[in-house]
C-alpha cells in the first residue's frame, strides 16, 4: 500500500498516475518526466503495450514517423535507441518490440506491471461530497498480479487505458444479439491472425461473416480474400449496417495516409473478385445456431445463409466501471468529453477533419483528471496515435503550469479523403452528397463481375459481389491505436 498513515492535505508532491502503458500512456509519462513531474504508470498486463501485442499480427497504416512521440524519442535517444525507418509500416508486434517496450524500459520504475486499476476517487471523499474536494489527492486502487489490493495517492490522473477490452457486439442496437453469447465459441471480436494454424483452420475452406464497416473490417476481408486464393471454399460474407456509396470503401487515393486508403480498395477488390459477398442495410438482431452453422437474423426478419464463423468488428467502447466515484462530464451519445465529442462525432467528421485538441477539451468537473488516447474518443470509431500524443503533451504542460504551451497546437492531421460516419451513412441523401474533404472520392461500383453498377439505394439484405478470383496483396491496419479504426 502506497498511502502513508497520515497523508498531507496537499498533493503537489505526489506523482501523476497514468493508467495504461500503451502508446499514449507511455508518451504521457515521457512528457511528464520532461516537465520534471513524477509519474507512475499502472499497466494491467505483464509487459508494455499488452493490448497492442494482442493484435501484433496486424500491420498499421501509419508510418513510423507518425507512431512515435517527440518527448519519447528524446528520452529514448538518451538510452541509445535506434529510430526505425520513418517511412516504414510496422506491425503491432514490431511497434511494441522496437518502440513501446524500449520506452517503458527507459522509464524504469515509473512503469508498474500487473497492476489492474479497480477504482479511482478522492481521499476521504466519494463523488457526492463537495467539501475541499479539489484539495484532496486522488486515490487509485489496483490489484497486483498475485491478487493483492493496493492503493496509491496521486496529484492528478491520466486515464489512457484504451478501449481494447470492450469490443462492441454484433447486435444492431448496441446490445449483444440474441444468441450471441451462446454462440461465443464461434464468434471473435478481433481481426483473425491467419498465420496462426488454429485460427487459419477456423476459416480455411469455410464461410465467415465479417460484421463491421471500418478499417478493421477491411483488414479482415483482405486477409480472408488472400486465404481464399489459397484454399478453395473459403468465402466471406460482409455484413454492413449501412448502404453502399462513394465513402463505403474509404478515401482510396484521396487519403493522405496511402496505406489507409489502400485498405478500402482491398475490401472492394475482395468483393469484386468474388471472394466476398456484401449484405447491406442489415442490423443483426439474433444469431441462431443451426445444423449448418450460424444464421444471422436481421431486425426486419431477414435471414442470411448459414456461416461457420462470425468476426465482429463493430468498434470498441470505453470501460467506465472503475470511474464511478470520479465526476465525469460525458457526451450522451459518444461517452466522450462534450467539448471533444463535437469534434469527433462520426455523424459529421472523419479522422482528418478533427481539430487537434488538448487539456481544455479533455477536462472534466473533477479537476486534474483526464481521459486520453482511445478512451477519450469514447465510442467514436476514428483515432490516430499522433492525436493522443498531442493530447498528453498539452495535459503535461497544463499540469506543469505552462498554460501557453498547453494551449498551443502542435499537430496537423492527414485527411482521410472522406467524411461522415455511422449516422450519416444511414441517410442515402447525405451519402450521395459526398464527403466534406477534398478531393472527393468517386462513388465505388462493386459487384462489377455481374456487370451491374450499385449505389446507396440498395435495400436490406441486398447481396453484391461476384466475379473471377484474383491475387490480392495489401498492407494492414491496427485495430486499436495506430490510425483511424472502425
Amino acid at each position: 500500500m502506497d498511502v502513508p498513515a497520515n497523508p498531507p492535505a496537499g498533493a503537489d508532491h505526489l506523482p501523476v498516475v497514468v493508467v495504461g502503458a500503451g502508446p499514449v500512456g507511455l508518451a504521457a509519462a515521457a512528457h511528464l518526466r520532461e516537465r520534471g513531474l513524477p509519474a507512475q504508470v499502472l499497466e494491467r498486463g505483464p509487459a508494455a503495450a499488452d493490448a497492442v501485442r494482442q493484435w501484433g499480427h496486424v500491420r498499421l497504416f501509419s508510418t513510423w514517423a507518425e507512431l512515435t512521440d517527440p518527448a519519447a524519442e528524446r528520452l529514448l535517444a538518451a538510452h541509445g535507441w535506434t529510430r526505425p525507418d520513418p517511412a516504414g509500416y510496422p506491425t503491432g508486434a514490431e511497434w511494441a518490440r522496437d518502440y513501446l517496450q524500449p520506452l517503458a524500459d527507459a522509464l524504469g520504475a515509473a512503469v508498474r506491471y500487473g497492476a489492474e486499476v479497480t477504482g479511482i476517487s478522492r481521499l476521504g471523499r466519494d463523488r457526492v461530497v463537495d467539501a475541499d474536494r479539489a484539495d484532496r489527492p486522488f486515490t487509485v486502487d489496483h490489484t497486483t498480479a498475485d491478487g493483492r489490493e493496493q492503493r496509491i495517492l496521486a496529484r492528478a490522473v491520466i486515464d489512457a487505458s484504451g478501449t481494447w477490452t470492450h469490443p462492441s457486439p454484433a447486435g444492431g442496437n448496441g446490445l449483444p444479439a440474441l444468441g450471441e453469447r451462446v454462440a461465443a465459441d464461434r464468434i471473435t471480436y478481433r481481426v483473425p491472425d491467419l498465420a496462426d494454424p488454429a485460427v487459419r483452420a477456423r476459416h480455411a475452406g469455410r464461410r465467415t461473416a465479417v460484421v463491421g464497416s471500418g478499417a478493421s473490417a477491411f483488414t479482415a476481408l483482405a486477409a480472408l480474400a488472400a486465404l481464399a486464393g489459397q484454399v478453395p471454399g473459403t468465402h466471406a460474407v460482409w455484413v454492413l449496417r449501412r448502404g453502399i456509396g462513394g465513402s463505403t470503401f474509404g478515401g482510396g487515393t484521396a487519403d493522405q495516409l496511402p496505406a489507409r486508403g489502400a485498405l478500402g480498395l482491398a475490401a472492394k477488390a475482395a468483393v469484386d473478385d468474388g471472394h466476398a459477398d456484401a449484405v447491406t442495410g442489415f442490423r443483426t438482431a439474433e444469431i441462431e445456431q443451426v445444423a449448418g452453422g450460424l444464421v444471422l437474423v436481421g431486425d426486419d426478419g431477414t435471414r442470411l445463409e448459414p456461416v461457420d464463423e462470425v468476426v465482429v468488428l463493430t468498434g470498441l467502447r470505453p470501460d467506465l466501471g472503475f470511474l464511478t466515484e470520479v465526476r465525469l462530464r460525458l457526451d450522451e451519445r459518444l461517452q466522450a468529453p462534450p467539448a471533444l465529442a463535437s469534434e469527433i462525432d462520426p455523424n459529421r467528421h472523419s479522422c482528418g477533419s478533427v481539430r487537434p485538441h488538448g487539456h481544455r477539451e479533455l477536462a472534466h468537473p473533477e479537476p486534474d483528471f483526464y481521459l486520453a488516447g482511445m478512451k477519450s474518443y469514447g465510442r467514436a470509431p476514428t483515432f490516430l496515435a499522433m492525436t493522443g500524443y498531442e493530447q498528453v503533451r498539452s495535459i503535461a504542460a497544463a499540469l506543469a503550469g505552462d498554460t501557453e504551451a498547453a494551449d498551443r497546437v502542435e499537430l496537423t492531421l492527414p485527411e482521410t479523403g472522406v467524411c461522415g460516419g455511422s449516422g450519416l451513412f444511414d441517410d442515402p441523401a447525405a451519402e450521395a452528397a459526398g464527403g466534406c474533404c477534398s478531393p472527393a472520392p468517386r462513388p465505388a461500383l462493386i459487384g462489377t463481375g455481374a456487370g451491374a453498377g450499385l449505389d446507396a439505394g440498395l435495400g436490406a439484405g441486398t447481396r453484391i459481389g461476384v466475379g473471377p478470383a484474383a491475387a490480392l496483396t495489401i498492407g494492414g491496419t491496427d485495430q486499436a491505436a495506430g490510425g483511424c479504426c472502425g
